[in-house]
């Protein structure tokens, strides 16, 4: 919708409720005074409630800082309790972290110690590995 359809449409409103205003206050006038103090009070809230409502808020916990706007953490009403419980997702996180690095560590460590073990007891010398005729060695022995 264009802005053009935008104003048309408000326009189209405005002049309803202008016209529905018109119908509503022709009969004001035979009304006792209780009645008419009572909408007049009505009318002006309902005034008051709708500029409230029109008009931006700033977010709570919003904070201009150094010609910045920062949002604010606030106190939402958080005890101990709730806030250990909000802290314990983190700490299960980097306790599993932790956990899956010792265990990868301990891994690699045991699959050096194996190679150096097999290394180490083999027949051959470490470095008889090395030797460029090392793979005629392998394949004449399984001969």
């Amino acid at each position: 919708m264009t802005t053009i359809e935008a104003r048309v449409a408000q326009n189209a409103v405005d002049r309803y409720g202008a016209s529905i205003a018109r119908r509503l206050s022709a009969s004001t006038d035979q009304l006792p005074y209780d009645i008419t103090e009572r909408l007049r009070a009505a009318r002006t809230r309902a005034l008051a409630e709708r500029k409230s409502a029109t008009q931006p808020r700033p977010a709570a916990g919003v904070f201009a800082s150094g010609g910045a706007a920062v949002l604010g953490g606030g106190d939402e009403g958080l005890n101990l309790w709730s806030r250990i419980a909000s802290a314990l997702p983190l700490l299960a996180l980097i306790a599993g972290l932790v956990f899956i690095h010792t265990v990868q560590t301990e891994r690699r460590a045991a699959e050096l110690a194996e190679v150096d073990t097999a290394l180490l007891t083999d027949d051959l010398p470490p470095s008889a590995y090395a030797d460029p005729g090392f793979v005629l060695f392998l394949k004449s022995g399984r001969e």
